[in-house]
């Protein structure tokens, strides 16, 4: 009983931080059973303080929602690399794109929310952003400085910090170079 009860609980345990796909970066609180419909499910109470939200996962259903521990140093390292490099825009409607942004935010995977940030992000010299856009920037920076924090221990204030640095050692952005740039490519 107990070995089956470990591969289902997959290494996950109580007071550890986790990546919900949906949610970003929470807590296991507890592990706990209850019974549903006359069967009894081992459910993991995983808490996200900054949304105020508590979320019961069944212990069996994690590999099928995606939830996966943090990601190591090397995969964050990676994640902000990713921050330095070009805006890769494409020449879709903005409809399209923000249905790509949205679904790589709740991937759950570090470098594809960086890949958001990395796109989304207007410097001060650069147009304003439309209020879809700065939506979208702005949960692919809450979730990318969420998961950052929990790895390096440090706050997400100084997790935002280090994504700015990356993001200003990226290419100049706007600015007629960077315009040609684009026309260019899109040619």
């Amino acid at each position: 009983m107990t070995v089956k009860k470990t591969t289902q609980r997959q290494g996950f345990k109580t007071n550890e931080f986790i990546v919900y796909p949906a949610h970003g970066v929470g807590q296991i609180v507890a592990i706990e059973e209850q019974e549903v419909a006359g069967l009894k499910l081992e459910l993991f109470v995983i808490n996200f303080v900054k949304d105020k939200m508590t979320l019961r996962v069944p212990t069996t259903k994690v590999a099928a929602v995606g939830m996966r521990k943090l990601a190591e140093e090397p995969m964050v390292k990676r994640a902000l690399e990713t921050l330095k490099g070009r805006a890769r825009v494409k020449r879709t409607m903005w409809s399209r794109r923000a249905q790509e942004y949205e679904a790589k935010i709740n991937s759950g995977n570090i470098v594809a929310i960086s890949e958001v940030v990395r796109d989304l992000y207007r410097s001060d010299t650069q147009p304003e952003q439309s209020y879809s856009e700065r939506q979208l920037y702005e949960a692919a920076l809450d979730r990318l400085s969420r998961e950052i924090s929990a790895v390096q221990r440090i706050t997400e204030t100084e997790a935002i910090k280090e994504i700015e640095a990356a993001l200003a050692k990226g290419p100049r952005r706007g600015g007629p170079k960077a315009d040609e740039i684009v026309e260019e490519e899109a040619a």
